[in-house]
């Protein structure tokens, strides 16, 4: 467990020092940590566990997502425009509100995710699983839903 303003409870290597932008936390183990109003610009992320942590409000602009786990994930109202979250399971997750337009969502899983009031329009969400999703009042004018 780290000290500081956030709370890392699943990995000994990640300190609360470590949440910062350009920071390298490839296979980092963030389950359930508390990131709230995180800066992770420019993050390396990749394979990362985040499931069930707490994202609201934090900086994810150009971070790299790919194949993390944010399985039950806070992501409530956050800006990830353009943010690469291809095959990233975010199962579960709490995106309402959240701004994931031009996102890369090719191949995620977004079953039982709550999108309603997300902004999809531009996401690649072709391949995406979106089984039970909840998504009333979501915008998803030119996502891609399929292959053209």
């Amino acid at each position: 467990m780290s000290d500081g303003p956030y709370r890392i409870p699943n990995d000994d290597a990640v300190t609360a020092d470590a949440i910062r932008p350009n920071a390298d936390l490839r296979d980092a183990d963030l389950s359930e940590a508390d990131l709230f109003r995180a800066t992770l610009s420019d993050a390396d992320l990749k394979r990362a566990d985040l499931s069930g942590a707490d994202l609201r409000e934090a900086q994810l602009s150009r971070a790299d997502l790919r194949d993390a786990d944010l399985a039950a994930a806070t992501l409530f109202g956050i800006t990830v425009a353009g943010l690469n979250l291809r095959r990233t399971d975010l199962s579960g997750a709490d995106l309402r509100g959240a701004d994931l337009s031009d996102a890369d969502l090719y191949g995620a899983d977004l079953s039982r995710a709550d999108l309603r009031g997300a902004d999809l329009s531009g996401a690649d969400l072709r391949e995406a699983v979106l089984s039970e999703t909840r998504v009333s009042e979501a915008a998803i004018a030119r996502a891609r839903l399929s292959e053209d």
